[in-house]
């Protein structure tokens, strides 16, 4: 059974939340997003040519395109409102429940991850990817402001947030993308610090973990959650602004998922996997290890 713990001051968690994530997406946050989504919208890209691609079209700012505003608004909404409900639940169903601390990452980073999926997540997200597909529309380029209000106008709030349910169609699960992300990466980060803490001596199994030994654990966890990348590259070319005569005219998780396999394969639910991992360890190793360290010095 558990021990009792103190109830941690909830408001900071909104205050932390929202710093730490803005300061991952602005450092190298946004060129892995931006990377990995360029692949996942191209498949004929690998990462040196869509590396290339980002640089021959804007430089070197290109690899930040859309973190101002789009990102900075998701990073600092979304970081404040998983940062907040993840702490809520770890401690709820550890404290009251007597859950160990894998079982309470699991839950409090899938009932994370919902939340910010709900509340913050569609319309950045959207408007991030839109950002960096719509280089490759045909024709003289569109503002991004200008393709959300086309898009709102033919097909409203749903085709704005088109992508975040498979993010689509799945009725009783419509968060799944965050809810798997976030879901794994505290829940894998929490089972190996539990881990090693179960290769100590038995004298030494209550005393804390060292820092390297979360950081570990952070990098682990961030690195293992890309299981679901399928997940994410489907939502990409579900809010993708990239012209393809073949892509079908009304995009749905079944009819998205059936043309990426004609297209390239099981291999094409891979695209955009390795900058993937990239941003998972370091967004993971922020916000899990980077929380835990400065939930603990404001505790």
């Amino acid at each position: 059974m558990a021990t009792v713990e103190k109830k941690p001051v909830s408001w900071k968690n909104l205050v932390l939340g929202a710093f730490i994530q803005v300061f991952e997406v602005s450092t190298l946050g946004q060129p892995f997003e931006v990377v990995k989504t360029q692949m996942a919208a191209n498949p004929d890209q690998g990462l040196l040519k869509a590396i290339k691609t980002i640089n021959s079209s804007a430089g070197l700012p290109g690899f930040w395109r859309g973190l101002i505003p789009w990102a900075w608004i998701e990073a600092s909404t979304k970081g404040a409102v998983l940062l907040f409900t993840s702490s809520e639940i770890e401690y709820l169903v550890r404290s009251k429940l007597g859950a160990s601390n894998s079982v309470a990452g699991i839950l409090g980073g899938m009932g994370g991850g919902i939340a910010q999926a709900y509340t913050t997540m569609g319309f950045c997200t959207f408007m991030k990817t839109v950002e960096v597909t719509r280089h490759r529309a045909v024709g003289p380029p569109e503002s991004t402001l200008k393709i959300a209000a086309d898009i709102f106008r033919k097909e409203g709030i749903v085709g704005i947030n088109k992508g975040v349910n498979a993010v689509g169609n799945f009725v009783f699960n419509p968060a799944l993308r965050q809810m798997t992300n976030w879901g794994s990466r505290l829940g894998i980060s929490r089972i190996v610090e539990s881990t090693i803490t179960s290769f100590r001596d038995e004298k030494d199994k209550k005393r804390p973990l060292t820092i390297p030994e979360r950081l570990s654990a952070s990098i682990i966890g961030g690195a293992l959650a890309c299981w679901n990348q399928p997940i994410e590259v489907i939502r990409v070319n579900m809010q993708s602004q990239v012209k393809d005569p073949t892509r079908p005219a009304k995009m749905t998780i079944a009819s998205c998922a059936k043309w990426i396999y004609q297209k390239n394969g099981l291999g094409g639910f891979y695209r955009g996997v390795t900058p993937r991992i990239g941003l998972s360890v370091y967004l993971t190793v922020c916000m899990v290890f980077g929380g835990d360290q400065l939930k603990a010095y404001f505790k």
